[in-house]
């Protein structure tokens, strides 16, 4: 509402008087440049540019209820995770993989790795390309994420996905866990690391922290939302 407002006052300070649909870019436009700034992943950019004048496309082609039911369906499919576990769909991003890829080219070979609410598997494909000699797992409950990671893994015999809750991993067998979530789940998900995993093994958060309990060391990211990869050792002093 703040957004429509600013830009038809723009365009009454302008003097004229724009069509919907202009107004509607031009809204999208600010929306999307805010975004940025906010540090939201690309892909919201084009949400934000291109909502307004979908809506207003949706308007004139008097499309059959069902087609909304759908659009509502996907969605859903999509954020299953923001419902149920507070969880919202954040995707790392190229500079994080390669910092963590370099991070692993220092690693024991055998070294397991499991991407705990792994979204659309971009992480585990390009890392279980880079590194064919390990293996790696990803969680995901949200349907239609599970599905796109599990077809984009499926072609690469070191990389796999499971339609699990992070919950019920079992972190023992894994040399590193990795996640990108939300602060809400990181005190329980610690919790969780403390009692599974074995010592030498590592939690590694992308931006969100543990409450009271430091990373041994972090890597910079710096990139939208993205600030650092957060390294903590299990089983160490």
């Amino acid at each position: 509402m703040l957004l429509a407002l600013l830009v038809y006052a723009f365009a009454w300070l302008l003097g004229q008087r724009l069509p919907l649909w202009a107004l509607a870019l031009l809204e999208g436009g600010l929306a999307a440049g805010i975004g940025q700034r906010l540090g939201l992943s690309r892909w919201w950019a084009w949400i934000n540019l291109a909502f307004l004048p979908a809506l207003l496309l949706v308007q004139h082609l008097a499309l059959p209820p069902w087609l909304f039911l759908l659009g509502f369906v996907l969605v859903a499919l999509v954020n299953w995770n923001s419902v149920f576990e507070r969880v919202p769909l954040y995707l790392s991003g190229d500079r994080a993989v390669q910092l963590l890829g370099d991070w692993l080219d220092g690693q024991p070979q055998a070294l397991r790795f499991v991407d705990l609410g792994c979204g659309t598997g971009g992480l585990l494909v390009r890392l279980a390309r880079r590194f064919p000699e390990r293996h790696f797992v990803g969680v995901e409950t949200a349907p239609l994420l599970f599905l796109l990671a599990w077809l984009r893994c499926l072609p690469l015999r070191n990389c796999s996905v499971r339609y699990q809750s992070l919950w019920r991993a079992d972190l023992a067998t894994f040399d590193l866990a990795y996640c990108f979530l939300s602060p809400e789940p990181m005190p329980r998900l610690w919790e969780k690391a403390l009692g599974e995993m074995r010592s030498g093994s590592w939690l590694v958060s992308n931006t969100f922290e543990v409450p009271g309990v430091a990373p041994q060391h972090s890597l910079p990211v710096m990139v939208g939302r993205q600030t650092a990869l957060l390294f903590w050792p299990m089983g160490r002093a």
